[in-house]
This record gives C-alpha cells, sequence and structure tokens, in this order.
C-alpha cells in the first residue's frame, strides 16, 4: 500500500518540500519518491540542490535535477556539453584511484571513450553473441532445475544474482575456480554504493573495503590476462588481450577496469531487473497471463516494460562543459547535473498512465539503458536476453514459485536495489 509523501509533514506535498540532496530522501519509500519526481517534472525549470554540510555521499556539491524524459536525453546525446568525466557517480573517483585500477569507461568522454569502446566492441561478434544466447538458455534451465532442487527461500542468491554472473563469466572465459571469490568481491564492491554511511567506524571501514575488493578483481584479471595472451582461447578475455589487425588490444590495467564495470553494472543492474520483473509478474496476474499465453509474441515488451517501470539505475551524473540552455534554464562550466532515469521514465508527457505496469506498452521510449547517445548501455543486448531465458524457464514452469514475498529494497540514491525477495514452493512442478 503507498504511504501518503510527507517530507515536511504537510498533508499536501509540495515541490518546495523535496530535497534530492537530502540522504533522508532516499530512504523514504519508492513510491513517496516518484510522486516527488512528478512535483518535481512540473517546474518550470531544473532545480538546484545544495548538499547540507555533514552529507559525505554527496560530495558538498550542487547540482540540478535533469527529470524531465526529454531533458534527460537530450543531455545524454550531447556528451561534448554535458560529459561523464570525471565521473558520474558521487562521489567522484579520486585520481589516485583512476591511476592505480585504471579509469572507468563509463568515466570517459571523446576520443579516449570512442577507441576503448571500438576495441570491446568489436570483439562482440555475431558468433560469439550467437553462442551467448545458447548458453544463456542452457544456464537458465540449469539454475531454475537448481532451484527446485535446492528449495531456497529467498530468489536472489539464487537464479537472479547466479544468471548474470555465471553469463559473464563464461563469455569473458573466467575459470570456475575464481568465480565464486568473484562473487564475494562484487558484494564488498557494490554493497554500499549511493548510501549514506552512518558512524565514523562505517565511513572509514567501507570505502577500503570496496577498494580492496575492486583490487581482487585486477589481480585476477590481470593473472588470466598474462595468460591468454601466452596461451590464448576462444573467449573474450582472449580477444580483447590480443591485438587485431590494426593492432587495437586493451592494456592489462584497462581489461581490469572494464571486467570490473562489467561484473558490478551488469551483474548488479540485470539481478535487480530479474527481482523486480519476477515481482511485478506476480502482483499483476493478469499480465502474467497474457504473457505466458504467447511467450514470444509479449516477452520484449515484457522486458522493456520492467526495465522503465523499476529502472535499475536512478541516476548518473554529468558535468557540464559549456554554457548551453535546457529544461528553462541556463548551465554554465563546471556545474553538475543529475540524470534522473527514475524519473524520466514515469514522465506523463511521454509515458501513458505511466505509473501502470502494461507489457503491452507501445511505444515505449524508456532510458532504462540510458539516453542514448555514446554511453547508451554496451550490455542492454545481453540482460534482455538473460531476462528472457529466466522468465521463459519460471513462466513455463510456474509452480516453481509461490507466495512471493515483498522485496526488501536497499536504501539508495544509485540503483533500485533488491536485497532479497522471499517465496516458497508450490507443491507441484511442471
Amino acid at each position: 500500500m503507498t504511504v501518503p509523501y510527507q517530507l515536511s509533514g504537510d498533508r499536501v506535498p509540495r515541490a518546495a518540500d523535496v530535497d534530492l540532496a537530502d540522504p533522508a530522501f532516499w530512504r523514504l519509500p519508492r513510491p513517496d519518491r516518484l510522486r516527488a519526481f512528478a512535483l518535481l517534472r512540473e517546474l518550470d525549470a531544473p532545480v538546484l540542490f545544495t548538499p547540507r554540510p555533514g552529507t559525505a555521499r554527496t560530495s558538498g556539491k550542487p547540482f540540478h535535477a535533469l527529470v524531465r524524459h526529454a531533458d534527460v536525453r537530450t543531455a545524454s546525446r550531447t556528451p561534448q556539453v554535458f560529459a561523464s568525466a570525471p565521473g558520474v557517480t558521487t562521489p567522484e573517483p579520486a585520481g589516485w584511484a583512476k591511476a592505480l585500477f585504471g579509469n572507468s569507461m563509463v568515466n570517459m568522454d571523446g576520443a579516449e571513450h570512442a577507441a576503448l569502446r571500438r576495441i570491446i566492441s568489436r570483439r562482440f561478434t555475431p558468433r560469439l553473441l550467437a553462442d551467448a544466447e545458447e548458453n544463456v538458455g542452457r544456464l537458465a534451465g540449469r539454475l531454475v532445475d537448481e532451484l527446485i532442487a535446492e528449495r531456497p527461500g529467498d530468489f536472489m542468491p539464487s537464479a537472479a544474482s547466479r544468471l548474470p554472473l555465471e553469463v559473464i563469466c563464461d563469455l569473458m572465459g573466467i575459470p570456475q575456480a575464481y568465480r565464486a571469490r568473484i562473487a564475494e568481491q562484487i558484494d564488498h564492491a557494490s554493497e554500499h554504493v549511493g548510501v549514506e554511511r552512518r558512524g565514523r567506524a562505517r565511513l572509514l571501514r567501507i570505502p577500503g573495503r570496496g577498494l580492496a575488493s575492486l583490487a581482487r578483481m585486477q589481480w585476477a584479471m590481470g593473472r588470466l590476462a598474462r595468460e591468454r595472451r601466452l596461451r590464448p582461447e576462444d573467449d573474450l578475455v582472449s580477444a580483447l588481450v590480443r591485438a587485431d589487425i590494426d593492432g587495437e588490444a586493451l592494456s592489462g590495467r584497462q581489461l581490469g577496469a572494464f571486467f570490473s564495470l562489467l561484473l558490478v553494472a551488469g551483474v548488479e543492474t540485470t539481478r535487480n531487473a530479474i527481482a523486480h520483473g519476477l515481482f511485478l509478474l506476480d502482483r499483476h496476474p493478469e499480465q502474467r497471463e497474457l504473457l505466458r499465453s504467447d511467450f514470444d509474441r509479449y516477452i520484449g515488451g515484457a522486458v522493456d516494460e520492467i526495465v522503465r517501470h523499476s529502472t535499475p539505475i536512478i541516476q548518473f551524473r554529468r558535468t557540464v562543459t559549456t554554457e548551453c540552455e535546457l529544461g528553462g534554464r541556463t548551465f554554465l562550466p563546471g556545474e553538475k547535473v543529475a540524470l534522473i532515469y527514475a524519473s524520466a521514465n514515469r514522465d506523463e508527457a511521454v509515458f501513458t498512465h505511466p505509473d501502470r505496469f502494461d507489457i503491452t506498452r507501445s511505444p515505449n521510449p524508456h532510458l532504462g539503458y540510458g539516453g542514448g547517445g555514446p554511453h547508451h548501455c554496451l550490455g542492454a543486448h545481453l540482460a534482455r536476453l538473460e531476462m528472457t531465458a529466466l522468465f521463459r524457464e519460471l513462466i513455463d514452469r510456474r509452480p516453481v514459485i509461490r507466495n512471493l514475498g515483498d522485496p526488501e529494497l536497499v536504501d539508495s540514491n544509485f540503483d533500485n536495489r533488491v536485497g532479497s525477495l522471499p517465496f516458497s514452493f508450490g507443491p507441484t512442478f511442471t
């Protein structure tokens, strides 16, 4: 049940009560936050939010919130004005961290970003993608078989998390011996992204653990890269570290940065989308039965609607490089803007009945994979394959899951993360 939005104690909410720079806002129930975004969309121009002293997660930098679909899309498609460098998250990555771990592709612009993305994109050959699709189907079937056999009480650490991790590890050619440790490092590296940390001990301890986890993943990938240069195999790591006819290849540090991005972003976003999708289909049985009636016809729309409705990544930041006007406001060089995808995907100007879950929604120009432009999600195709394969198994064998509980959401201003999703098993399996 939706709790009435009350940030200041007023019974009637006002846009003036909304403060996206206050960590307390991101601990509100999700329906309240969505209602707050709707209030901001009604305003004439993007609002400037200034963090108050002591809110470490915002790094003390004011930012304008882009909440309308058109504004987020325009900013995404003009990277020469709204730059990803020096960083798209808060706080921005420190210079020493980039020097130590390598710069992530999401924080690059222009020629540097284009060159790195070209090297990676050219290795995603049609044959590799076809093999990946076949492998995803096999993995989804095996994981649901194991779900039935092992009967866990939480969907998250089983199929939801394991499918994207196994898919990426198979694609990259990560040996089985590495995988359990890598899964642990992913959890540690991303555990507190976008969350206010309380207490001095947590403030000092958690970042160190996250960086240590990234270092361990980098070390593992550096070791694997050296092995693949000497003894290449038919996998993505071998293709990325061996120069092609143009002499393009990734260095060990570049490979480590890409692998960290692929795992933390690819695993986290897809696992959350899967969990939200399962919950949405359970709570909207008419949509579930429509999907079951003709899976191949409706699954594409279902995946898009799940991503739109849940919006796994809430926001990314951009830095203004030159004076410009957008959405009724003039922006100056050096100013920060937040691209609020969670708001853009509920924009009434674009989506009819935006709060409704409708797998037949068409058109559905959601921004769940970014707003287009050079930073459009590189793993979008893979995420669609994974969601399609797993939902096919779960829909075909619906009695596997009964009595799905409410998801336990993790407080975050960065991603719509599901901590746990309890469920029980049906009495029969088909």
